[in-house]
Order: C-alpha cells, then sequence, then structure tokens
C-alpha cells in the first residue's frame, strides 16, 4: 500500500505563489501517475493536476492552466505544485493522489488508489 504525505500549504496574498510536496512511499513511485486535487467546504473534490509516471505528460484543469505547474522527482518518491499568481478562488485543500494502475492516466478521482490528508492553501485578497 502506498501512503502520501502532502506539505507546503499556508496563507498567501493574491499575487503570491506557493510550492506544494508530495511524498510518497510503499510501492515502486516511478511506475505511477500522480495527481493534485482540490476541495472547498460544500464542494466536490476536483481535479487540478495530473503528471505521468515519468514526467512527460501532464494534464490541467482550466482555471489553474498557465499559473501552477506539476512535476515530479521519481529519486525522492516526490511530485510538486509550483502555484503562482494565486487567486483567492484557489483556497482550498489540496490532496495528492496516485493512481491505481501502473502506467496509467489519472482523469478523475475513481482513478485514484490512495490519498494524503491534505494540505490548507488560503489566498487573502
Amino acid at each position: 500500500q502506498v501512503q502520501l504525505v502532502e506539505s507546503g500549504g499556508g496563507l498567501v496574498q493574491a499575487g503570491g505563489s506557493l510550492r506544494l510536496s508530495c511524498a510518497a512511499s510503499g510501492r515502486s513511485f516511478s511506475s505511477y501517475a500522480m495527481a493534485w486535487f482540490r476541495q472547498t467546504p460544500g464542494k466536490e473534490r476536483e481535479f487540478v493536476a495530473a503528471i505521468n509516471w515519468n514526467g512527460g505528460s501532464t494534464r490541467y484543469a482550466d482555471p489553474v492552466k498557465g499559473r501552477f505547474t506539476i512535476s515530479r522527482d521519481n529519486a525522492k518518491n516526490t511530485v510538486y505544485l509550483q502555484m503562482n499568481s494565486l487567486k483567492p478562488e484557489d483556497t482550498a485543500v489540496y490532496y495528492c493522489g496516485t493512481d491505481r494502475r501502473t502506467f496509467g492516466f489519472i482523469r478523475s478521482n475513481a482513478d485514484i488508489a490512495s490519498w494524503g490528508q491534505g494540505t490548507q492553501v488560503t489566498v487573502s485578497s
């Protein structure tokens, strides 16, 4: 089984930046796609960004395109989410998830085998 630990969340002003990290353990990290989702009170957990097993393919939700960048370091079993030009509407709990199958592609919550605990990102106006 896999364990995921997010870090890097915090409080920032609009226009600022944060870099989230998700450290994975428990299986061969390099064989699995990873993704970031976020959730606000009263809403479903929504897709933010995904990256395939070797980092060669990425996908972003429309609201974050051009502002967020997902990356991974397989040697460190870690996936990152660099968030720039943050907006108040980016405020949410951000979750890291790992794909259910090797060499897959994450499209939705149904693809996620394990979630981290989440890290709070708050953007003030």
